[in-house]
């Protein structure tokens, strides 16, 4: 295990998120608040991300002692529209035909907290759709009922694998962590022995 400095505090619920920062070597504990997930209207689609990594990060900040707290927040845009978590399987459809033989953007928004500093940043993702079919749409929704997941899919899941040819950027980005800019966001807490 990478040992740090300070305690880190995982504040996020996703499975995903969780593996990938154990796969990466980190020792973590989670703790999740409900945050208020609204934004303005007016910001543009590539600030919201890390508007909503950094709101989530300071509902801790009051209780944040010695310990490193890791926010998070992904959206899927296409055509300046933010697809979110869908509500159901009419939702997971609509939004699933309209990434359809296309491509859109994956953002993930990043927050790491101390007492002492904020990081906030964003990494982009330009993610490629080849044409789905309403079979393999129906068949993914009801296989992995993907509400969980913004734009209603997961790279890592039956849909990433047959329907995605092609990505510039990183897969970890489209898996909801951007591995690569937390490890480097995280290197000034290496014990150094």
């Amino acid at each position: 295990m990478l040992q740090l400095t300070k305690p880190l505090m995982l504040a996020s619920n996703s499975p995903r998120r969780q593996q990938l920062l154990r796969d990466a070597g980190f020792e973590f504990t989670v703790r999740v608040k409900d945050t208020n997930e609204d934004f303005p209207a007016t910001m543009p689609p590539t600030e919201v991300p890390a508007f909503l990594a950094l709101k989530k990060a300071e509902a801790f900040r009051q209780e944040l002692d010695n310990q490193i707290i890791l926010t998070a927040d992904t959206i899927v845009v296409v055509d300046d529209e933010i697809l979110n978590k869908p509500q159901d399987a009419t939702e997971a459809r609509l939004m699933l035909k309209k990434l359809s033989g296309r491509q859109h953007q994956v953002i993930t928004g990043v927050c790491v907290m101390t007492k002492e500093s904020t990081q906030n940043f964003i990494d982009v993702a330009n993610v490629f759709f080849r044409e789905l079919t309403n079979q393999e749409i129906e068949y993914y929704i009801k296989t992995c009922k993907p509400f969980d997941k913004a734009g209603a899919y997961g790279v890592q899941d039956f849909i990433g694998m047959v329907g995605i040819p092609r990505m510039e950027g990183s897969y970890f980005t489209v898996m909801g962590l951007p591995v690569h800019r937390v490890y480097d966001a995280l290197k000034p807490f290496f014990v150094i022995d």
